[in-house]
């Protein structure tokens, strides 16, 4: 399992939006050899995904939106964070981007770059604790906190 490289979601914006999209063939690129080097699997390889990118104009890149999802969550469950599968949210925002309400999906990039830099950051110090747990985990040296007498 090798480890990708955490990168700056809002950079990763701005850099495609600077270069009219050839970034983003970039991010493609990256985030699929990342993702199937951590996985162990090997679906296709990434320049094939860029090629497919290209020659279909941008369309297969609802599936591979998709796909990444799937990994993406599947990633999560393998380094103990919560999975979120965000396949279909990915989906959404490609295809009402198709649609003419704007360009939507140039937020999944955003969005999977960041989901990509919490399975780095937990495959590297461990899951975050849990918020929700009680009792809280002890933390440090410290000797619990004795009741105060009652006064009288």
């Amino acid at each position: 399992m090798r480890l990708g490289t955490p990168r700056d979601p809002g950079l990763t914006l701005v850099l495609i939006l600077l270069t009219c999209g050839i970034y983003y063939l970039y991010f493609i690129y990256v985030t699929s050899e990342e993702t199937s080097e951590f996985l162990g699997e090997r679906d296709l390889s990434p320049g094939v995904e860029v090629l497919l990118s290209v020659l279909t104009c941008g369309l297969y890149n609802i599936y591979w939106d998709y796909k990444i999802g799937k990994r993406v969550a599947e990633m999560c469950g393998r380094v103990g964070l919560p999975v979120t599968d965000n396949a279909v949210l990915y989906l959404i925002l490609d295809l009402v981007g198709f649609g003419g309400f704007g360009s939507l999906g140039l937020i999944n990039p955003v969005l999977q770059q960041d989901s990509l830099n919490r399975v780095w950051r937990a495959a590297t110090t461990g899951p975050p604790p849990d918020p929700g747990a009680w009792p809280p985990p002890p933390t440090g040296t410290s000797t619990p906190r004795q009741p105060r007498p009652s006064r009288p």
